[in-house]
């Protein structure tokens, strides 16, 4: 017999349980004709969408690389950022998600349980560490879940 799905599931670490849910998790995708080591690369990269940055984020050797480089404020961020960014980081999860079957399965094998990417790093993505954050990541989660699901049928 199978363990009974959680009612919550908490992310964050690669190493943990449900690690592929995290952006930092090793699994390529191919968008904009092009391949990208993680969904991180992907997302922080089309912060500079058109530019020679967005190539020198793709190309970083870590996912923790890209991410500095998306986060630094030297760089010229895109003017339509905050409208764009959770559309962007739905094409990397779908892209993610669809391209590898392995992880479509741990997906949709949540069930109806809540996906909270846990940590105080972040309040937007994740979930401040206390709940209070927006969660945005584990919403997407389940946004596409419920999709995947839709299409199975």
């Amino acid at each position: 017999m199978s363990e009974p799905v959680p009612s919550v599931i908490e992310f964050y670490s690669v190493t943990s349980d449900y690690g592929c849910f995290s952006n930092f998790s090793r699994h390529s995708i191919h968008l904009k004709g092009k391949r990208w080591p993680t969904t991180e690369h992907y997302f922080q990269a089309q912060k500079f969408a058109g530019t020679e940055h967005e190539e020198a984020v793709r190309m970083c050797k870590k996912p923790s690389e890209a991410a500095n480089m998306g986060r630094s404020r030297k760089l010229p961020l895109r003017r339509d950022w905050e409208s764009a960014k959770d559309r962007i980081m739905m094409d990397a999860l779908r892209a993610k998600f669809t391209q590898h079957e392995d992880l479509k399965a741990i997906l949709l094998g949540t069930g109806d349980a809540k996906l909270v990417e846990h940590t105080e790093n972040d309040s937007y993505w994740a979930d401040g560490g206390d709940g209070t954050g927006k969660n945005r990541l584990g919403q997407l989660l389940m946004q596409l879940r419920t999709e995947l699901r839709a299409a199975e049928k």
